[in-house]
């Protein structure tokens, strides 16, 4: 009985080990004047809808393509996935009706052009939280 305990046990712990960090979500951050955000606010400014909050332009920046916080970014808030997403702004882009998101290298840079950046807003993995960050949403 007593080992089978311990299979459970050990099965326990490679599981909490092995569990990656980015399972933690998404967390959107944004310059410090910045309040809180809904998903629908999130929504119209990562699709081009939307330009503002609370009548102050707002510049939103993407992860990098292909990753999974970018992923998990474009299916909470965006609800599309990294293929619809692009097409998405393919066609906006093609009519006149604006850019994409720059999309930046790295959660660092992320963060960096968040802080440095009035009306700056991004996502990062939660795991990459750092105190001193505006959070506007969690997920």
């Amino acid at each position: 009985m007593n080992i089978i305990r311990m299979c459970v046990a050990l099965l326990g712990l490679t599981v909490l080990v092995a569990a990656p960090a980015q399972a933690d979500g998404v967390v959107v951050i944004g310059h410090p004047q910045l309040p809180r955000l809904n998903a629908t606010v999130l929504r119209k400014l990562y699709t081009g809808r939307s330009t503002e909050v609370n009548g102050a332009p707002v510049i939103v920046v993407n992860a990098p393509p292909g990753s999974p916080v970018r992923n998990r970014f474009l299916n909470t808030y965006v609800e599309q996935d990294e293929e619809r997403y692009v097409a998405y702004w393919t066609v906006r882009r093609f009519i006149g009706k604006g850019l994409p998101p720059k999309e930046m290298d790295s959660a660092a840079a992320v963060i960096e052009f968040v802080q440095k950046t009035p009306g700056a807003i991004g996502y990062v993995d939660a795991a990459e939280l750092r105190p001193g960050l505006n959070v506007l949403a969690r997920q």
